[in-house]
């Protein structure tokens, strides 16, 4: 057990099932507090120092709210790979009916979100999924032999024509080789077409591959969490994921690491 968790313990125990908003503000302090805390710890400390914190508590109004406010921290967290803690609290705390969600809602919207993103987490082989390429044969994505970008998009979404747009000038960095997927999830051919004959990276690094799966047979918006688009994922040479769900300004930052590593690399 952590220091700071040894000292919000106690304070947590002390609140009744009277507690005001006030008094639980002041717990969502503590507990905002913790978790800064334990940032640097690994996705599986953070697991065991939420159960312990969960299943140390006696009331059951507060024990709800610290699964809660923890659940929902974890489930947003800025922190890449943190959704894990959301999922593993889902999994052996509320799924099995232990704690109470809010609603009905927000039970099937921490399901819909647990199975949308279990397949995907820091640390997994990324799922491998057969699509189409344009000229109607078939593609496993991602292969394994270089660092591979999955990047889901749909022509009628904004933010993916901007990512589009900035995508070339990141890709021109790549100094190792890599593949670039480039998986389109909407349905009509005309404006796929547009799509690739505009997108031009000219890094020989980098080998673009289009696919789409307009069937959606391979389940690839289920095991990639592709709820919306776009969707970013980034893989070593074994498909480990290192980067999910990034922007593209995270991307480029696990780009110019490994460029960097490679340097290094390269001078010993």
């Amino acid at each position: 057990m952590s220091a700071l968790l040894s000292i919000l313990l106690p304070l947590i125990l002390q609140f009744t099932p009277q507690t005001d908003s006030l008094v639980f503000a002041k717990l969502d302090t503590m507990l905002t507090r913790y978790t800064e805390a334990i940032v640097p710890e690994s996705v599986d400390v953070k697991k065991a120092e939420c159960d312990f914190l969960i299943s140390s508590v006696n009331d059951s109004t507060t024990t709800q709210h610290v699964a809660l406010w923890l659940y929902d921290h974890y489930k947003d967290s800025p922190v890449m790979g943190e959704e894990a803690v959301a999922i593993h609290l889902w999994d052996n705390w509320f799924k099995p009916g232990t704690i109470k969600m809010r609603s009905e809602y927000d039970r099937f919207d921490a399901e819909l979100f647990a199975n949308f993103n279990r397949s995907t987490l820091l640390g997994m082989s990324a799922p491998v999924v057969t699509m189409q390429k344009p000229c109607g044969g078939k593609i496993s994505i991602p292969q394994e032999g270089s660092f591979s970008i999955l990047f889901f998009f749909d022509t009628s979404c904004g933010k993916c024509k901007l990512e589009a747009a900035v995508m070339p000038q990141v890709l021109e960095n790549i100094t190792f080789p890599a593949r670039f997927y480039a998986i389109y999830c909407g349905h009509d051919k005309k404006e796929w077409r547009r799509f690739r004959s505009s997108f031009k990276v000219r890094n020989r690094n980098v080998k673009v591959i289009h696919a789409w799966d307009p069937e959606i047979e391979s389940d690839y918006l289920r095991l990639y969490g592709v709820i919306s688009t776009p969707r970013l994922y980034f893989t070593d040479k074994d498909r480990e994921i290192l980067g999910r769900r990034l922007e593209i300004e995270s991307l480029a930052e696990i780009i110019s690491y490994i460029c960097n590593y490679y340097g290094q690399a390269q001078k010993q």
